[in-house]
């Protein structure tokens, strides 16, 4: 009868321990570092090509703090300086920032900057921008204000761009992103544009995920489409496939 006691009382003892060893989780890290690579069938930015509709590879690096701040690099291959009369057959951005949230919005608050190594242009395409965003729900509103010349603009400092979009989960790793935008250029009217996007989304497991999305433009006659772009203001298909790790 003894022994039989305490052998009940060692196991509920042992029982005991491991519960609790369970619900001590390990401490979150303070820092996280990320890298994605990919291929889409048309780089888009803001609606317009950037590759002459042809594909592109892309690829980049993310550090994020626990406290909210962040900073990262992304390159892609492109061709539109080059029809410009330039030499930078890719792009890289550098972008930093700080994410948070106030009661049911989170934010977003940062600065990027486009660099396009060895360009040989007379106007410069190097482009610096502030941003700001608000998500409330699957609702995103984002602006961006340029502090520097865009894109090759000469005087176009001040030129902005505000962005709408949601975020809908179909279930089963589907998604369905609408976007609208709106790219205002200083000092250039007739190159200021509306751009529209329709994005379905599948995440495929173990880091990879593709996409494919409808997209459009209303910049048939903005002059810093390239000059190859036929399909300024038509409707397309972009598909692209991309790893996260």
């Amino acid at each position: 009868m003894t022994v039989s006691i305490h052998k009940s009382l060692i196991l509920a003892g042992l029982a005991l321990s491991g519960a609790a060893f369970a619900q001590t989780a390990a401490p979150a890290p303070d820092y996280t570092l990320s890298y994605n690579a990919g291929v889409v069938t048309d780089y888009r930015y803001r609606g317009l090509t950037q590759t002459r509709h042809q594909a592109a590879v892309q690829g980049g690096i993310d550090f994020a703090h626990s406290s909210g701040f962040y900073l990262g690099t992304w390159g892609s291959t492109i061709k539109w300086v080059k029809d410009g009369g330039g030499d930078a057959p890719i792009e890289i951005d550098f972008y930093g920032g700080y994410k948070g949230t106030a009661g049911a919005i989170s934010y977003d608050v940062g600065a990027l900057r486009y660099q396009y190594p060895g360009h040989d242009l007379e106007a410069s395409p190097n482009t610096t921008e502030l941003y700001g965003a608000v998500t409330y729900s699957m609702f995103t509103l984002k602006y961006s204000h340029a502090i520097s010349d865009l894109f090759g603009f000469d005087d176009s400092k001040n030129s902005y761009y505000v962005d709408l979009s949601a975020s809908f989960d179909l279930g089963n790793g589907w998604s369905l992103t609408p976007h609208v935008g709106y790219q205002k250029v200083k000092n250039y009217s007739d190159n200021s544009y509306t751009d529209y996007a329709l994005t379905l989304g599948k995440d495929l497991g173990n880091g990879w995920s593709a996409s494919a999305a409808l997209i459009g433009t209303d910049a048939d006659k903005a002059l810093y489409r390239t000059v190859n772009d036929k399909f300024a203001g038509k409707t397309m298909v972009v598909v692209g496939l991309k790893y996260a790790f």
